[in-house]
């Protein structure tokens, strides 16, 4: 199909235009010196290793998935002019800042405290840590706890505690991309449900609708169901 066939085969605004077209962000390049090292960390974090491909020419593609993720990571060799260890502050999504941590740390990875900025954007700056307070956010008030590791480059990783999004940050159908995430969604939905019926003071039989409405408005935002 070409360009003009493609066009007209999408819808178009008001104004004419078409549509905007799904643009999926699915890799990230990291720069690193010695890929083989690098692999070693990122197969130790319990990353899923996709490829390991080279070629005559000595370009190399190496490439990890974290558990859940719908991003994917790279290197190689011949793959970035980018400066060694320069990659900063990918974010990684969790539902819980400590057990993430802790996760981490129990491979073996240096990983900071966890803790919540003092002033916005203090977790960007490692440096300034009087301007990071320790532990999590009062309530894990979400987008709001944070902890921080690197790997052998100096390449660096935050990690985010997200348990409610803000409206229209997830698309509109519900999905869990891995079974451990679908898993974390269905034990907030049982303890949630487990105060559900302490305020009726009675089993609600009707808990599998209450736990659907309940997974759904979680991603999507909105006001969770009591």
């Amino acid at each position: 199909m070409n360009t003009k066939e493609l066009l007209e085969n999408n819808s178009v605004t008001n104004e004419g235009r078409p549509t905007a077209l799904d643009m999926k962000l699915e890799v990230v390049i990291i720069p690193v010196a010695d890929v083989d090292r690098s692999k070693a960390f990122y197969a130790n974090l319990g990353w899923r290793l996709d490829a390991d491909f080279p070629f005559e020419n000595g370009f190399r593609v190496v490439q990890f998935t974290p558990p859940g993720s719908g991003c994917s990571v790279q290197f190689g060799q011949k793959l970035t002019s980018a400066a060694v260890g320069s990659a900063r502050d990918f974010y990684l999504i969790v539902s819980d800042i400590e057990a993430a941590r802790e996760t981490i740390s129990s491979r073996g990875v240096a990983v900071s405290d966890v803790f919540h900025p003092a002033v916005p954007g203090a977790q960007f700056h490692p440096e300034d840590v009087s301007n990071r307070l320790k532990g999590a956010a009062e309530n894990h008030r979400s987008y709001s706890s944070f902890a921080t590791f690197s790997d052998p480059d100096g390449n660096r990783w935050l990690l985010q505690e997200v348990t409610t999004r803000l409206p229209g940050r997830v698309a509109d159908d519900t999905t869990y991309t891995s079974a451990a995430g679908l898993s974390e969604a269905l034990q907030r939905a049982a303890k949630a449900h487990g105060e559900h019926e302490k305020r009726i003071g009675q089993a609600d039989p009707k808990w599998p609708d209450w736990y659907a409405e309940y997974m759904v408005r979680e991603q999507s935002g909105e006001e969770l169901p009591r």
